[in-house]
């Protein structure tokens, strides 16, 4: 009897606010975003200082969607460093990546064992450089990526931040010389999205350095001979040049709440910024576009005008098919705001739209994305897992499922389709080839949404059909 009053007063804390686990997360781990940020650098090596585990983790999990060999160097500690600190293994392992991978810079995370027991990694560093001062070092720079604060897309963002402030120090007097180039953060997308992104500033006469750039670190040809690290990403002489800029380019809406290498370059360098949200679908990619119409005083080139005209043909040929349809999108903060700004457009509407950020002003970002397309606005849940996300979709009647590979069971018990798109997928091939942005990344993105439709009308038909 003592028993079961126990496991009651538990479930009456659970059906509260008082529960604190977390179910099949809606998110990543801090530092696996630096990483990933870090592996945009060209002649970088990503570097966590902690555990073994935490790299052999992340290895895996981004091969898995990348199909790429991704080197992880850590600083490897373990119960005696736990402590008495990590600083000697750090200065031993900073040494192993930049003499066996011959480094021109290696970027370091911090994890939740280094974070908590306090070490502090500016003055390890400042250590370092001293002691080795005699030797060829590389560059090394920094971020604070503690995995129980934030998530993926915080160690993106830091990362991204911590290149420009620590490449680009200082302010005014130290600025570089005016290049006429264009600064552009695309945030967390594919290395086919980063390709699209270059092709459409070029289209408007338009030179960008684009930061992170692993559209070739991350999805690169088949070679030989192994590369120790992956050529390709964007030089240490680009990104120090960046606080001599024409102006930078950050694209994501729910950044707006935080400090980032925009606003950074913006407020020590006087570089203009424009923010923007992640180009899906007509609207947001026509505000992309008219940034950079403004930025160069140039029109866009013929072939990307013809991408917007072919596409608003297809809506055209193909919105019967998926309108009034109901949409769960689940993933990142700027992802589920673009993924929803693209289905209102087609005619899908979004009942649920979920993330595991927090505080990051989602519905606000969704109304000021969608204007006067969305019919009626969705429920928007943040800070939340996969158990949270189908307790609450399961009662919504939704036909479709949209975000990464995570929510395949949750389609498969359903019965309905999942789009896939965005990071993870682990259970496709080709995720790191997924074009999302731009009007041609909204083509791809409607002519695979039409057709898991078409397939799950076709497959649950008696007859079928073989004609459309």
């Amino acid at each position: 009897m003592q028993d079961d009053a126990i496991i009651k007063d538990a479930a009456n804390d659970y059906k509260g606010e008082s529960h604190v686990a977390t179910t099949n997360a809606c998110k990543l781990c801090t530092p696996l975003g630096a990483t990933l940020a870090f592996k945009g650098v060209e002649g970088a090596i990503p570097f966590l200082h902690g555990s073994q585990g935490c790299a052999t983790y992340m290895r895996r999990y981004i091969i898995s969607h990348f199909r790429e060999p991704m080197d992880i160097a850590s600083s490897s500690l373990g119960e005696k460093n736990a402590i008495y600190g990590g600083g000697p293994n750090l200065k031993k392992g900073l040494l192993n990546a930049m003499q066996k991978y011959g480094a021109k810079l290696v970027g370091v995370a911090t994890t939740c064992l280094t974070e908590t027991i306090g070490d502090d990694v500016a003055r390890i560093l400042a250590e370092f450089r001293e002691e080795f001062s005699d030797l060829p070092l590389a560059e090394v720079v920094h971020v604070s990526t503690p995995s129980y604060s934030g998530t993926h897309m915080d160690g993106f963002h830091g990362a991204v931040k911590a290149l420009a402030d620590q490449l680009c120090p200082g302010g005014m007097q130290d600025k570089a010389a005016p290049s006429g180039r264009v600064n552009l953060m695309p945030g967390m997308v594919s290395p086919a999205d980063i390709r699209h992104l270059r092709e459409i500033c070029l289209g408007f006469g338009v030179t960008p350095t684009i930061l992170p750039d692993y559209s070739e670190t991350l999805d690169g040809p088949a070679l030989l001979e192994y590369e120790n690290i992956p050529s390709g990403g964007t030089s240490i002489a680009e990104i120090r040049a960046m606080s001599g800029s024409a102006a930078s380019i950050e694209l994501g809406r729910a950044i707006t709440t935080q400090e980032t290498a925009g606003s950074s370059l913006r407020d020590r360098f006087g570089v203009p910024l424009h923010r923007l949200g992640l180009p899906m679908g007509i609207r947001e990619t026509d505000g992309l576009f008219n940034a950079l119409k403004q930025i160069s005083g140039n029109e866009p080139s013929r072939a990307l005008s013809l991408e917007r005209g072919r596409y608003i043909d297809s809506l055209v040929d193909g919105h019967k098919y998926v309108s009034g349809m109901r949409a769960v999108v689940y993933g990142e903060e700027d992802l589920v705001i673009g993924l929803t700004a693209f289905l209102a457009e087609v005619g899908v509407q979004p009942v649920l739209v979920a993330t595991g950020a927090k505080n990051r002003g989602v519905a606000g970002h969704i109304e000021a994305a969608c204007g006067e397309v969305l019919r009626e606005m969705p429920i928007v849940r943040e800070g939340v897992d996969f158990f949270d996300i189908v307790e609450e979709a399961g009662s919504l009647s939704p036909d479709i499922l949209v975000g990464h590979s995570k929510g395949q069971k949750a389609a498969r018990d359903w019965g309905i389709p999942l789009l896939r798109c965005g990071f993870p997928i682990h259970d496709r091939f080709g995720g790191q080839r997924m074009l999302h942005l731009g009007y041609r990344g909204a083509q791809s993105l409607f002519d695979r949404l039409v057709n898991i439709v078409l397939e799950k009308k076709q497959t649950d038909s008696d007859i079928g059909y073989g004609y459309l």
